[in-house]
C-alpha cells in the first residue's frame, strides 16, 4: 500500500511573510547571568502541508511511535521502523524507493517474534572488518516484562530479508540512539539507562564498541554522568576535520538546557558534559551535515522560553556553533504538535537526499481530533528555508 500526500512542487512563492517568526531574545551564552530566552529568529514551515507524507496513519485506537529511519548510500531508498502505542511494541516497518514520497510496508516480512520486541526500535548501517555492510534494528528489550536487553533483527541483503539475533543483554531505558564508525572501522553506540536499567532518576550514558559489524560488542561504561541532571538519549557525529565526535544530549529534568560534550580520541575518553547553545535544547538530536558545511539537527523543542516548546524544529548552524557555544543561524518549526501533552513528539530520522532534499520524519499528534499520533514526514531544501531566514534578517 502506498501513501503519497505530497509533490515536489515549491510552496515557498508568496508565503515568506505568514511563514516566519521572529524571536527576539538576549544573543549570549553567558545565560546563567542574564536569564535564558529565545537568541534565533525561527523559520515556519509547519502549516505547509504538501511537504508533509503520512507513512503510519493514527487512529483513535492506534498509536504510531519513536520512527527511526536509515538511507542506503547514494540512493533515495530510506527504511523506516517505529513502534505501536509509546514506547511499545516493535513491528512495523516501511519502505520508499523514491526518497520518501511513497512508503511501503514490510512488516509481514519481518520475523514474527519482532513484534515482542519492546521500545523505541532504531535501525543503523554497520560495516564488519571485511567491508560487508549488515543492517541491524535494534530494541531495548525482548517483551513487555523486560527479558533481555537490546534484542534485534538483522540483514545482510540491504534489509530484503531479515533475521532475529540473540539479546545483547544490555539493560537500558533505550536502545542505541546513536552509532558512529570510528577511525579504525570498528563502531561505537551510545545509550541511557537509569539504576538497574530502569526509566528513573539518576541517568546516565553509555558506550560500547563493535569490532565484528554489530555481532558482539564489549562490555558497557558510563561516559556521562552529571549531578542534579539526566544525560540521555545521545546523539554522536564527528567534526568535519575529522579529529574529533560530539555528542549532543537530551537533558531529561528540562529545566534548563541540553548537554553535549567532545572526545578527540575516538571515545576512550569524553570532556565533562556542558550545556548547548539555547537554539540546541531538545530531545533526540537526530541531524545530517550540508555540502556547504553547515548542520541541521531535527529534535522536540525543549529551549527555556522558546514560542516553538514541544513542537518538531530544526537548528541550522556550524560545528563551530556547536563548539564555540555560539546561538547558530536560524531554527525550523518542522511540524505542529496537536497533542494535549504537546512535547510527545520526536524521535526523528533526519535524511539527506543526493539532489539535497532534507527528509525528517517524526511521531507526532498530526492533526486535531480524536485520532492519536502518527508517522509524518516534511521535506524541505536548506535554499528555501535560507531564503524564508534572508527576509527578516
Amino acid at each position: 500500500m502506498h501513501l503519497l500526500l505530497a509533490d515536489r512542487r515549491n510552496p515557498l512563492i508568496g508565503l515568506a511573510c505568514r511563514q516566519l517568526i521572529w524571536i527576539v531574545g538576549v544573543m549570549s551564552v553567558t545565560s546563567a547571568a542574564l536569564g535564558d530566552g529565545p537568541d534565533l529568529p525561527v523559520v515556519d514551515l509547519s502549516q505547509q502541508t504538501e511537504r508533509q507524507v503520512v507513512i503510519a496513519a493514527g487512529t483513535e485506537d492506534v498509536y504510531q511511535g519513536h520512527p527511526t529511519t536509515l538511507r542506503m548510500p547514494e540512493s533515495e531508498t530510506i527504511l523506516c521502523v517505529w513502534c505501536v502505542n509509546h514506547g511499545g511494541s516493535a513491528g512495523p516497518m516501511a519502505k520508499s524507493d523514491d526518497g520518501g514520497l511513497t512508503w511501503t510496508r514490510l512488516d509481514d516480512q519481518l520475523p514474527p517474534n519482532f513484534s515482542k520486541h519492546q521500545n523505541c526500535p532504531s535501525i543503523y548501517r554497520i560495516l564488519d572488518p571485511e567491508g560487508k555492510p549488515r543492517l541491524w534494528v535494534f530494541s531495548a528489550s525482548l517483551n513487555q516484562r523486560g527479558g533481555p536487553g537490546m534484542p534485534s533483527i538483522m540483514s545482510e541483503d540491504d534489509g530484503q530479508t531479515w533475521t532475529e539475533m540473540p539479546p545483547l543483554g544490555f539493560p537500558c531505558v533505550m536502545t542505541f540512539s546513536s552509532v558512529v564508525t570510528l577511525k579504525d572501522g570498528r563502531t561505537l553506540g551510545l545509550y541511557h539507562k537509569g539504576p538497574d536499567g530502569k526509566d528513573r532518576a539518576p541517568l546516565s550514558v553509555l558506550q560500547t564498541i563493535t569490532a565484528d559489524g554489530g555481532f558482539t560488542w564489549s562490555e558497557p561504561r558510563v561516559v556521562a554522568a552529571v549531578e542534579g541532571k539526566n544525560p540521555c538519549e545521545p546523539f554522536v557525529f564527528r567534526s568535519p576535520d575529522g579529529e574529533e565526535l560530539c555528542c549532543l544530549l537530551r537533558e531529561n529534568t528540562h529545566r534548563g538546557r541540553s548537554l553535549m560534550m567532545f572526545s578527540r580520541d575516538e571515545g576512550q575518553t569524553w570532556t565533562t558534559p556542558v550545556d548547548t547553545p539555547w537554539g540546541l535544547s531538545g530531545d533526540r538530536h537526530i541531524g545530517v551535515p550540508l555540502p556547504d558545511g553547515r548542520w541541521v539537527f531535527a529534535f522536540r523543542d525543549q529551549a527555556p522560553g522558546s514560542p516553538t516548546r514541544g513542537h518538531f524544529v530544526a537548528w541550522v548552524g556550524t560545528y563551530e556553533d556547536i563548539r564555540e557555544n555560539r546561538p547558530g543561524q536560524y531554527r525550523i518549526k518542522l511540524l505542529h504538535s496537536h497533542a494535549k501533552n504537546v512535547g510527545d513528539c520526536g524521535y526523528p530520522g533526519v535524511e539527506l537526499l543526493p539532489d539535497g532534499t532534507i527528509v525528517a520524519t517524526t511521531y507526532i499528534k498530526y492533526q486535531p481530533g480524536p485520532e492519536k499520533h502518527s508517522v509524518v514526514t516534511t521535506r524541505f531544501r536548506i535554499e528555501e528555508t535560507d531564503a524564508l531566514f534572508r527576509e527578516i534578517e
